[in-house]
């Protein structure tokens, strides 16, 4: 497996020669960002990770998003957080950015990330849909769509022909026959076989850890759990310090190419994703998920999903129409919503003029307020009993 994984990456690299000889254009190289504030371990251990993608990838440049820090790099200066993402999603944006990896950055419903893990059996890399983020508040609607992103983003790194595995987990039979009809539909999609005894396409955590399968489908909270224990295990949990981290950020009609890392990832990590960002934007992820999602929806994605129970165990229900309140920069995140509920919750703060939207935070679902509307708003969530 290690050999077929090497000669994998020296055909990458002939084939990046060979693109630029055939154009004459060496020189194009996309420009990564990295914001440096927010890390458990400082912006100097991010700067360090930085560098060592620079210095272990010729093909991208290195473009780091904050301050107190000295380097070689070109410096985009920012003051915190707050103002490194702002920097960082207008540069992406404008396309001054073809990727960026940060930290701490919630996705809308609908985008989550595709991370990748080193299998510790045979140092095989195996891509983990989902890690952070919600496809779906349904369960199982959400793991029909991670295997979709997981396959978009394994072809934009180089995989034409990637094999999918199913963790067995809650959901997981339901998965499985949805992507059989998926397939029966006209989508190519590759299933793998466990390497346990009764094999089939549901797997087990022994195939994670001997790397059976290409892509590893489940839903973003068990993917977060077991890409933090893949990348931590080495250090007691408090440093990340193996892997590529948690990846792109993929949803239909995404619109950026947003790697996520952890706040305990070390350099090493840092500059994985760095280098999984550099892939994904070479690879034209956003061409190859806009492929993936029109080729499963030619093959009847939608009715599939229409098909698809909630988590309640009931068809989902059309909710009444109720009108937002005028849009407000919303900074304030209010946790500890169920997934499920999170929509429902966002349209109760509507009923009482408080404007709100829904996203995913690294610790899951959220509620984001302004401001001054955060007190009112927990308020009104308590007495909802969504808190």
């Amino acid at each position: 497996m290690q050999e077929n994984a090497v000669k994998q990456m020296i055909g990458e690299v002939f084939a990046e020669i060979a693109e630029g000889l055939s154009s004459g254009n060496f020189a194009a190289r996309p420009r990564v960002g990295l914001t440096l504030w927010g890390s458990e371990h400082g912006p100097e251990e991010m700067l360090r990770g930085a560098e060592q993608a620079q210095r272990e990838d010729a093909s991208i440049e290195v473009v780091v998003i904050g301050g107190g820090v000295s380097t070689s790099l070109t410096l985009v200066g920012a003051a915190d957080a707050k103002e490194a993402h702002e920097k960082m999603d207008a540069m992406l944006l404008s396309g001054e950015l073809a990727a960026a990896v940060t930290m701490h950055y919630n996705f809308p419903i609908g985008v989550s990330t595709v991370g990748r893990v080193i299998s510790p059996a045979f140092g095989k890399k195996v891509y983990i849909a989902n890690t952070t983020g919600a496809a779906d508040t349904d369960r199982v609607a959400a793991m029909l769509k991670n295997t979709i992103s997981g396959i978009a983003v394994a072809k934009a790194c180089g995989n034409s022909a990637p094999t999918v595995g199913i963790l067995n987990l809650d959901g997981a039979r339901q998965a499985e026959r949805a992507l059989n009809k998926l397939r029966d539909g006209g989508y190519d999609i590759r299933f793998s076989e466990s390497a346990r005894a009764d094999g089939g396409v549901t797997m087990r955590g022994n195939d994670l850890l001997q790397g059976v399968c290409d892509i590893m489908v489940m839903d973003s909270l068990t993917g977060n759990v077991l890409i933090k224990l893949l990348s931590a295990y080495s250090s007691g949990g408090s440093y990340e310090a193996i892997g590529d981290a948690y990846g792109p950020g993929v949803g239909f009609g995404y619109d950026r190419i947003i790697n996520i890392i952890s706040r305990a990832s070390g350099a090493p990590v840092v500059a994985g994703a760095i280098r999984f960002a550099g892939a994904c934007a070479r690879g034209k992820l956003l061409a190859c998920v806009a492929a993936e999602f029109a080729a499963a929806e030619k093959a009847g994605l939608s009715a599939i999903l229409a098909s698809l129970v909630d988590t309640g165990g009931k068809k989902a229900e059309t909710a009444p129409e109720i009108q937002a309140p005028p849009e407000k920069v919303v900074t304030e995140e209010i946790p500890g919503i169920e997934i499920f509920a999170l929509e429902d919750a966002v349209r109760l703060l509507w009923q009482k003029g408080i404007y709100a939207s829904s996203g995913m935070g690294c610790t899951g679902p959220v509620v984001l307020v302004a401001g001054e509307d955060h007190e009112g708003a927990l308020g009104y969530l308590r007495e909802g009993e969504y808190l």
